[in-house]
């Protein structure tokens, strides 16, 4: 065997990372999301960021400022709605709650 043989000279194999398992959506909670999203008008989607005690979630709005807030895995259902409607996504740390929720809260009691 001479040091310039090649059969060991090839790079060592790269271990593969086990995939994640997908979190997945309850079927509820996707069907209710899509619900809203149909039946309103003028629906905008703001997505909460995950921090250390929260989940992601998403808080769908409607142009009246009928509100619900939805616990998420992961933002691939919201992309996903958002190519089959025009439905706005927003993040809430950038732009914050429109002012309409609000009201629509204070108009309830």
């Amino acid at each position: 065997m001479r040091a310039d043989d090649d059969r060991f000279s090839r790079e060592p194999r790269r271990e593969r990372r086990p995939r994640r398992p997908r979190a997945r959506l309850p079927r509820d909670t996707a069907r209710s999301i899509k619900e809203f999203a149909r039946s309103r008008t003028g629906v905008e989607a703001y997505v909460e960021p995950r921090t250390l005690d929260q989940q992601l979630s998403v808080v769908l709005v409607a142009t009246d400022g009928e509100w619900q807030r939805f616990e998420l895995p992961d933002e691939r259902l919201l992309v996903k709605l958002g190519r089959k409607r025009p439905l706005p996504i927003y993040e809430v740390s950038r732009v914050g709650y429109p002012k309409r929720m609000r009201e629509y809260r204070r108009g309830q009691d």
